[in-house]
Formats: C-alpha cells, sequence, structure tokens
C-alpha cells in the first residue's frame, strides 16, 4: 500500500522525446507541416504569414488586419462566418506577434470539410467592412485613451520605443494613427501578405488521409499567389544607449519600473544559458528577485525578469509596480542583486532547484500534440532544427556556479539597462 507520509522519490530530468512533423510543400509554394495524432478527435489548421512591411513601417496596420480579417467577406458577413462556426462547435482565432499574423482553426475531425471552406474564405476574399473598420477604431482608441492613464503600460511603450525606436518593435499605437487606419491600406497589405507562398500551415491532431484530401482540394487546388514576389527586410535598429527615463506623476501612488536592454535571441549558442540565469534571478516564483523584493522587503505583490527571443533581436526586461515611497530602495535592491549575481556563486541547492524547474516545465509543456506542434514553431520560425532542445536540455542539465557567473558577468550589467520609470523617484 502507498505510505502517503513519505514523499516521492525525486529523479533527475533527463530526455525529452519531441515528435516531429511530416513536411509537405504544395504546388502553389504553401508550406505544411503535419503532427498526427490519431487518438484525438480534433483538428488544429493553423496558418502562420510572415508579417511584411513598408517603410515607414506600421505595425498598428497588421494588428488591424488581424482583428479585422474574420469580419466579413464578399459571400459572408462577420456573422454569418461566426454563426458557421459556432453552429459546428468549432473556434476561429487570428492571433498578431511582432514577427507574423496567424489564423488558427480549431474543430471535431468529423466537421472540418463543413467548416474549412469558412477559413478558405476568410483567408482568400476578406473585404474589411467600413462599418466594422469604423467599430474597431472607435473601440481601440476609447481603450487606448483608458490605457494611457495607466502607469504600467506607459512604462511598456517608453521601454519598446528606447529599445527599438521606430521599427516594428518600437512603434506603439497613438491616437492619431487610429484616426489615420483607413481600409485601403488594409486590403492591399492583406492581398500582399496572406498568399500561399508566404504561408505555413501547421496541421495537427487527427490528420487522415481524407482530412489532408480536403485540405488540399481548397488550400493547394485554389489558392492563387499574388503576381508581386515578397521581399523582407531587416529592421534597421537605433544604436542602444542606456538611460534614465523618468516620467514624474506627483500624484501617483505607485510606480511602474521597467529595466531592459536588447540582447541575444534564440539562434545565439548562449541563449539557454541566459535564459537559466534569467529565470534564476528573476523568471520564476522562487527567484531571487521574487525572494528579495516581494517577500523579504514586501515592496510589491509582483516583480520578474524575462529574457525574450524576436526574429531579428532579443530583449531582457524587469518589470514591477512600487508604491512611490520604495521606488528609489526597489531600484537599489535590483541593483544589488545585479552585483550578487555577478560575484557570488549560486549554490548547489539553487541551481538543482531551477534546472528541475526548468525542465519540468520543458516537459510540462508537451502534454497533447498540439503542444509538440508549438515547439516545433519555435525553432522552425527561429531557423533552428530540433538540435537546439538537446542543446537546450544539455546547457540546462550542466548548468554550475561558475558557469552561471560566467554568463552574469556577459550579459546581465545593471549599468547597461535602460531604466524608465513612470510615477516618482
Amino acid at each position: 500500500m502507498l505510505n502517503r507520509s513519505l514523499a516521492p522519490e525525486r529523479h533527475h530530468i533527463q530526455n525529452m522525446s519531441l515528435i516531429e512533423p511530416e513536411t509537405l510543400v504544395f504546388d502553389n509554394g504553401l508550406k505544411v507541416f503535419v503532427f498526427r495524432a490519431e487518438d484525438q478527435e480534433l483538428v488544429k489548421a493553423e496558418f502562420v504569414f510572415q508579417n511584411h512591411f513598408v517603410s515607414p513601417e506600421n505595425p498598428l496596420l497588421h494588428t488591424c488586419l488581424s482583428h479585422m480579417v474574420k469580419e466579413g467577406t464578399h459571400t459572408r458577413t462577420s456573422a454569418q462566418i461566426a454563426e458557421e462556426i459556432d453552429f459546428y462547435g468549432s473556434y476561429l482565432m487570428p492571433e498578431y506577434s511582432f514577427d507574423h499574423t496567424a489564423v488558427s482553426l480549431y474543430t471535431l475531425t468529423k466537421h472540418l470539410g463543413a467548416v474549412l471552406p469558412v477559413l478558405y474564405d476568410v483567408l482568400t476574399d476578406a473585404i474589411f467592412p467600413e462599418m466594422e473598420l469604423e467599430t474597431y477604431v472607435r473601440n481601440n482608441r476609447q481603450t487606448l485613451q483608458i490605457s494611457l492613464q495607466k502607469n504600467d503600460y506607459l512604462a511598456r511603450r517608453l521601454f519598446y520605443k528606447h529599445l527599438f525606436g521606430t521599427t516594428r518593435y518600437g512603434v506603439t499605437p497613438t491616437i492619431e494613427a487610429y484616426d489615420q487606419l483607413n481600409r485601403e491600406d488594409l486590403i492591399a497589405l492583406y492581398k500582399r501578405q496572406f498568399q500561399a507562398a508566404n504561408a505555413t500551415l501547421i496541421l495537427s491532431g487527427n490528420i487522415t488521409a481524407e482530412v489532408l484530401l480536403c485540405i488540399r482540394e481548397l488550400f493547394e487546388g485554389q489558392w492563387l499567389n499574388s503576381s508581386d514576389e515578397l521581399t523582407f527586410v531587416r529592421p534597421e535598429f537605433p544604436s542602444f544607449t542606456p538611460a534614465l527615463v523618468l516620467e514624474n506623476k506627483p500624484e501617483a501612488l505607485q510606480s511602474a519600473i521597467r529595466l531592459g536592454m536588447p540582447t541575444i535571441n534564440r539562434t545565439h549558442a548562449d541563449y539557454p544559458a541566459v535564459q537559466f540565469v534569467n529565470t534564476l534571478f528573476g523568471g520564476y516564483f522562487g527567484s531571487r528577485l521574487m525572494r528579495n523584493i516581494r517577500e523579504d522587503k514586501g515592496y510589491t505583490y509582483s516583480i520578474g525578469s524575462a529574457s525574450a527571443s524576436l526574429k531579428y533581436s532579443g530583449l531582457f526586461t524587469i518589470a514591477t509596480e512600487v508604491g512611490v515611497e520604495t521606488t528609489q530602495a526597489t531600484l537599489t535592491e535590483i541593483e544589488r542583486e545585479f552585483t550578487n549575481l555577478r560575484n557570488e556563486g549560486a549554490s548547489d541547492q539553487e541551481i538543482d532547484l531551477v534546472k528541475n524547474y526548468m525542465m519540468g516545465s520543458m516537459l510540462g509543456s508537451l502534454e497533447s500534440i498540439f503542444s509538440h506542434a508549438d515547439k516545433f514553431k519555435s525553432i522552425y520560425f527561429s531557423g533552428l532544427g530540433y538540435d537546439y532542445y538537446n542543446h537546450y536540455s544539455e546547457t540546462i542539465q550542466q548548468m554550475t556556479a561558475s558557469r552561471v557567473q560566467d554568463i552574469a558577468w556577459r550579459y546581465f550589467d545593471y549599468d547597461k539597462l535602460t531604466k524608465i520609470i513612470v510615477g516618482t523617484l
């Protein structure tokens, strides 16, 4: 009988088993990756388009396109699209990120044939009705006006502007930018970007021969490309100079603090080690920043750091909100943690804890075929192969106190951070 008074034995996680996709390329250039799970009754069809920009870059146009792409076609109104998808218990979800726009369809396998034409219609024949665009602009102007009253939102805007300037990663919405949105620009971007040669289709779930045939009939046989070939240009980022930016708000009760700088992305060999040190420093609930500034000092409810990978860059950031009377004390403690990270070795217990947390999180994120597809997307759109995950796992397992200090001296320098404070210093 199981003795529940004894804790279960701990085992180190050694290897991960990742499912790799079957690869197809349709005649029209559409790249297709298939993750099969025959025991599922679900299918997810995710079309991912690389965002295309012209100068000057206007990411607001891309977010508007993502929100409005299912708001009507020449043959279906927004309500009809929603009703047809809902009737079959399916789900159609557009998504936007800095580098890609995606449209995902979730449906039971048996209903795929009924809802796939709706998805095809959305991807090839969207019309962006003027009335829906006016509603989108009005609602988002109001949301922006409210957000501009929030210190954390202002700090985030200033942060991205100082790191990435007027590029796609640095531009944030303004009231004037919403007023300049128009249907002609949206349709031009839609026709330029939503074409087979610029798309990647990731199919996951119960992908039978009938499902593939259904996909091919619509998205290979009927989906034509534009005659204009797309070219993608790396954005020209401004040279980064650390700065202290204070937006003083004497009436504020809390200060929003955001620190950070551009850094390496997933394509760099040191990236997994940087992620490890970031996790130890501020990347999970038991991190040093949380233990010091939340648990010990009580300055904030939450504080965290992150290392993010973008297509053309990466960034490191720390974010928190504190009472205005502890703004300077919080910055002092953050600086102290940077100093400790570089000058004092981490204990074996702390390193083991972070190793188990990161490897456990990785395994925990592989609970379904859909999450295996997500892992594939992370490497595919970074131009990497599955060797990345072997490198990731080996790096995490081999981290030591001296390796943590080495990474800290190279990538974690308090003096090289831009420091944004909205509130009172």
